[in-house]
């Protein structure tokens, strides 16, 4: 997928996996009660800072925060953009 966004320094911009719409058992979660995802996978790589080069790159399935990053919306379609270090893990 390509994005005409570039984010700066540390930053990296990140699509949400799309959250879970049943439980393991097969209930319906509606809208009001569903968790912000906490995982995705990276689409855009900043630089990095001077002497912290990025360890994350674009493809990752990475593992954040639940409340990590600034939504936006690009093209009609929701992104998070975060620093590297809100970033808890790699999958």
């Amino acid at each position: 997928m390509s994005v005409n966004v570039k984010p700066i320094a540390d930053r990296v911009l990140v699509e949400p996996s799309a959250a879970e719409t049943t439980t393991a058992s097969g209930l319906i979660i509606p809208d009001t009660a569903k968790e912000k995802p906490q995982r995705g996978t990276i689409v855009a790589v900043g630089t990095g800072k001077k002497d912290e080069p990025m360890t994350v790159k674009s493809g990752d399935t990475v593992l954040y925060g639940k409340y990590s990053g600034t939504e936006i919306t690009i093209d009609g379609k929701e992104y998070l953009i975060m620093r590297e270090s809100d970033i808890f893990a790699i999958l």
